[in-house]
């Protein structure tokens, strides 16, 4: 007879704080400066000792994987709210435009859900959590009309990796990205008859 599975104690409301101030700061330097940035900058932005932030989260994996949580329910919400737009059209390219914006506003995305050292559990998650939300994105628009017929979902991957290169060679120049994905936008509608 295998023991009872007890969950877990939850933290006092000190140490909860002390968590989530150094999520926060964590999710904010590595927007800043990527997930090289020093674990000490994480800790003076929380306001906490290197000791609390190595009790808390013992190697930085654990608190890379902290902060990718608070970003993949980002990214879920957008997907979420996207589907909710009237207009399919409406909602598959807002969804895309959104995405790329906060890959764009942080630094660290990129890499928090890329596949680097340790990152290929993390991001069979977020594609098993996306996947669903992201096929009906793309359903809808398709029955619509307005989307090409032949786009899959893994197509996605290719349109956020162009734009995550224009945001590398351009971080400064917002308006140069947005066009670069209105001519990406452009060529995934249907409405011109292509992909009929």
């Amino acid at each position: 007879m295998s023991a009872p599975v007890t969950a877990p104690r939850p933290l006092r409301s000190d140490a909860q704080r002390n968590r989530d101030r150094l999520v926060a700061a964590a999710c904010d330097v590595f927007a800043e400066h990527g997930l090289d940035a020093p674990v000490e900058e994480i800790a003076r932005r929380a306001e906490v000792g290197v000791g609390t932030l190595y009790r808390r989260f013992p190697a930085k994996e654990d608190l890379i994987d902290a902060v990718f949580e608070d970003t993949l329910a980002e990214l879920l919400a957008i997907a979420r709210e996207s589907l909710e737009a009237d207009d399919a059209w409406e909602g598959f390219s807002s969804y895309v435009e959104r995405v790329v914006e906060l890959n764009a506003s942080n630094r660290g995305l990129h890499a928090v859900i890329g596949p680097h050292a340790h990152g290929r559990a993390r991001l069979d998650r977020v594609r098993r959590r996306m996947r669903p939300l992201v096929g009906k994105l793309i359903a809808r628009a398709q029955a619509e009309g307005t989307l090409r017929s032949d786009f899959k979902g893994h197509d996605l991957r290719m349109i956020f990796a162009a734009t995550g290169r224009v945001i590398e060679l351009a971080p400064d120049e917002p308006q140069l990205r947005r066009r670069f994905l209105g001519f990406l936008l452009d060529g995934l509608r249907a409405d011109d008859g292509s992909a009929r």
